[in-house]
C-alpha cells in the first residue's frame, strides 16, 4: 500500500463499500484526479499497464494470456486497464470463477477506444465509481461546518464561520482540485492546470480513439466551452462562438467529434436536466448544462489567473459556479445522490438540484456574493418550491444559496440557507 502523504478522499468510503459488494470495481475520471493513488490504498497487488518498461510485454500478455496479469493478491489493481480492453472480459470471467467479492480494482482515465474486444457489459460483476478532482473539503480549504447529509436528515439550524477571502477563492478556482497541486507553492500550483490543458490539447484528445485532432481546433473549442460554463448552450451556439471569437470554422460533425472525445477523457462533464412533478403544465427544458470537470480547466484555456478573475467578476462568477458544481457532485456521490439543473419554459432556472435515491432533494442557487445576488437566488428557490406538486413528490429537504463570500453559514427567517462554499462538506 502507498501511504505516503495521502489525503483522504470522499470516495474512499464508497470504494470500500463497493469492494464489499462486487467482484470488481471500475474507477473512472480525469487524469491527475487521484484515481491510482486512491486505489493503491486498497490494493494488495498492482499492475501498471502504462509502465514504459513493461507496457509492451503487458499488452502482449493481455492479448495472448490475460489471466497471467490477473494473478496476484486481491484486491488486485489494474491501472489504466483501457489500454488493453480484452482485460475487461478476462476480469469478468475470473470474478465469475472465483465467486468472491473485492477481487479487482480497475482504473481508467479514458473510455476504451474500441469496444469490439468487450463482449460482456459486466453487469453483476463490476461496480462503477466516478472520481473527480478534489473538493475544497478534501483539499483542506473547506472547514466542513455544514453537512449535506445532515441537512437531508432534517437538521434545521446551521452555524459555521467562514474565513475564506475572495482572493483565496480566486486562487482556488484557478488552481483547481488537482491533488499534486495542493501542497505546491502558489505560483507552481497555478501551472498545473495549464500543463493539464496542454496535454489534453496536444496529446490526449487524439490518443483516446486514435483519431488525429488538430490542437488549434481543440484549443478554440475548449475556449468556447469555457465561455459557456453553466449555460445550456447548443453545439450550434458553441460553434458560433468559435467563429465569432477566433475567426475559424468548424463544421457540426467535427465539433461533435471533438466534444465526444473530451467527454471520453472526462474533461467535460455536462449536467442533466431535472424533471420534477409540477403544479402547472410547464414545459421543462431538457438540454444539458455545460461544465468542465474542474474550474481550473476553464481558467487555463482562457489564460486567466486569480487577478484576472478579481478584475472581471462576471467571469469569476461563471467559473465559481463550475467549482461549486464540482464540489456538489463529489459530496452528492457520497450520499447516494446526483446533481441536476432545472430550467423551464417560463424562464425559471435553478443552478443545482441534489437528488437522492430515496426521492429526497435539495435546491441550490450559486452566487459568488453580494446581498442583491443572494436575495435573487433566494427568490428563485422559493418560486421553484411553489411550482413543485408536493402531492406527487416530497417537498425539498432544504433550499440553499451557495456563496463564495460571507462570514457565516446560517438559516434565514424564510428558511433559505446561506452557505459559503468554504463551509460545505458531505
Amino acid at each position: 500500500m502507498n501511504m505516503k502523504k495521502y489525503r483522504k478522499r470522499v470516495s474512499d468510503v464508497l470504494l470500500a463499500e463497493k469492494l464489499e459488494g462486487a467482484g470488481a470495481v471500475l474507477i473512472e475520471g480525469a487524469k491527475w484526479c487521484g484515481k491510482t493513488t486512491s486505489a493503491e490504498q486498497f490494493a494488495n497487488s498492482i499492475v501498471y499497464m502504462s509502465d514504459p518498461d513493461q507496457a509492451a510485454q503487458y499488452l502482449e500478455m493481455a492479448e495472448l494470456h490475460p489471466k497471467t496479469l490477473l494473478s496476484g493478491k486481491a484486491p488486485r489493481l489494474i491501472d489504466e486497464w483501457q489500454l488493453a480492453p480484452k482485460l475487461w472480459d478476462a476480469v469478468r470471467f475470473e470474478v465469475d470463477h472465483r465467486d468472491e467479492l473485492g477481487q479487482f480494482i480497475l482504473t481508467g482515465s479514458a473510455v476504451p477506444p474500441v469496444t469490439k474486444d468487450i463482449r460482456h457489459s459486466g453487469t453483476g460483476r463490476f461496480s462503477r465509481l466516478k472520481m473527480r478532482p478534489m473538493s475544497l473539503f478534501e483539499s483542506g480549504e473547506s472547514n466542513g461546518g455544514v453537512s449535506l447529509s445532515e441537512l437531508f436528515n432534517g437538521q434545521q439550524e446551521i452555524t459555521a464561520a467562514n474565513d475564506m477571502t475572495i482572493e483565496q477563492l480566486a486562487f482556488l478556482v484557478c488552481r483547481g482540485g488537482w491533488p499534486k497541486a495542493i501542497d505546491m507553492r502558489e505560483s507552481i500550483a497555478l501551472n498545473q492546470a495549464f500543463d493539464y490543458c496542454d496535454t489534453v490539447i496536444h496529446s490526449d484528445i487524439s490518443r483516446v480513439d486514435g483519431v488525429s485532432r488538430d490542437p488549434g481546433r481543440t484549443s478554440r473549442l475548449m475556449k468556447a466551452y469555457a465561455r459557456h460554463q453553466g449555460a445550456q448552450a447548443t453545439n450550434a451556439a458553441i460553434r458560433a462562438d468559435i467563429i465569432a471569437n477566433d475567426n475559424a470554422s468548424m463544421d457540426e460533425d467535427t465539433l461533435y467529434s471533438y466534444v465526444t472525445a473530451l467527454k471520453k477523457i472526462f474533461v467535460i462533464e455536462d449536467m442533466e436536466a431535472w424533471n420534477p412533478n409540477l403544479r402547472l403544465k410547464t414545459a421543462i427544458r431538457t438540454s444539458d448544462t455545460r461544465y468542465f470537470a474542474d474550474p481550473s480547466i476553464a481558467a487555463a484555456v482562457l489564460g486567466l489567473g486569480p487577478k484576472d478573475l478579481l478584475n472581471d467578476l462576471n467571469t469569476f462568477g461563471l467559473l465559481f459556479e463550475t467549482l461549486c458544481v464540482r464540489d456538489l457532485r463529489v459530496y452528492a456521490e457520497a450520499i447516494k445522490g446526483q446533481v441536476y439543473h432545472y430550467r423551464d419554459a417560463l424562464g425559471l432556472e435553478c443552478d443545482a438540484v441534489i437528488h437522492l435515491r430515496n426521492g429526497s432533494y435539495g435546491l441550490v442557487e450559486i452566487k459568488l456574493g453580494g446581498e442583491k445576488r443572494i436575495e435573487e437566488g433566494a427568490t428563485v428557490l422559493k418560486k421553484l418550491e411553489d411550482r413543485i406538486d408536493t402531492t406527487r413528490m416530497k417537498s425539498p429537504a432544504f433550499k440553499m444559496v451557495l456563496t463564495g463570500m460571507g462570514n457565516y453559514a446560517y438559516r434565514r427567517r424564510d428558511g433559505v440557507l446561506i452557505v459559503p462554499i468554504g463551509c460545505l462538506t458531505c
